[in-house]
């Protein structure tokens, strides 16, 4: 490989790393434009035509969405997120206002078993408001009656937690518990949320949120790569493929010579 080849694959790298971290960030203008730059030096970029993608949508630009999905998919015609990304623009209105939402940091959701889990919604809402949705969002649950609902920020009705798990998060927030929730994954028509035990009240010392027994069917915690930019297959939040470089043959070769140079450093 020529020193040219190796600068280009290299700036590539940085170029995206650039992208990814705007993005995750939740700085949607510049992550556009960091985008497009990558684009105008390397036009195949799939990686790059998602996040750009990615990053129009969360702008409400729903057109220019749908054409930078559509490029990927003309250079990867099997991509799988680009594909559930231009479904999900086809229930967008372009005249909808983008959501303002807030995003969760990784890490309120590590913790000890027993204090936070998946759980999946039973009765979500319509399709058309769920698209609205990102994994990572902040959503809230809301007692009514015998039922938990989760809610987003703005107060639109998302979904309930399952009976199995619902009624014993009840019982201890009626007992004083405290709780936060962010969406965990969306996929056909349907949502799990993460929910953290942020205050336990002293009545119910001793009662773990998310009981062990129930692990066959239910995640007691977190791992860091659940809300790590998807951006998005959304199929568990590793938010998050969209966001996850596949390295080509030429860019791995280009950095092992650094990574080798780094490890002489130290």
């Amino acid at each position: 490989m020529s020193y040219l080849q190796d600068d280009k694959a290299r700036l590539r790298r940085l170029r995206a790393r650039e992208a990814i971290t705007l993005a995750m960030q939740s700085r949607w203008e510049e992550a556009v434009e960091a985008n497009q730059v990558i684009l105008d030096s390397f036009p195949t970029d799939v990686d790059a035509c998602k996040r750009l993608g990615r990053a129009l949508m969360e702008l409400g630009q729903y057109a220019q969405a749908r054409e930078a999905y559509k490029k990927a998919l003309e250079l990867d015609p099997h991509n799988q997120i680009a594909k559930k990304n231009l479904a999900r623009l086809a229930i967008l209105k372009e005249a909808e206002a983008p959501v303002d939402r807030h995003r969760v940091a990784p890490h309120l959701f590590l913790e000890e078993t027993g204090r936070a889990g998946v759980v999946d919604l039973a009765h979500t809402a319509v399709p058309e408001v769920l698209a609205r949705l990102a994994a990572g969002d902040q959503v809230f649950l809301n007692v009514s009656g015998r039922r938990l609902q989760v809610v987003s920020r703005q107060g639109t009705y998302l979904g309930e937690v399952e009976p199995r798990h619902a009624l014993r998060l009840l019982e201890l927030i009626l007992g004083g518990n405290k709780y936060s929730a962010a969406v965990a994954a969306l996929r056909d028509g349907g949502m799990s949320v993460i929910i953290k035990e942020t205050f336990q009240h002293p009545s119910q010392a001793g009662r773990p949120s998310f009981p062990i027994r129930e692990t066959e069917t239910f995640r007691p915690y977190i791992r860091d790569t659940m809300i790590k930019y998807e951006l998005e297959d959304e199929e568990a939040l590793p938010l998050e493929e969209e966001y996850r470089e596949e390295p080509v043959a030429e860019e791995a070769a280009a950095e092992a010579p650094l990574e080798e140079a780094a490890e002489e450093e130290t």
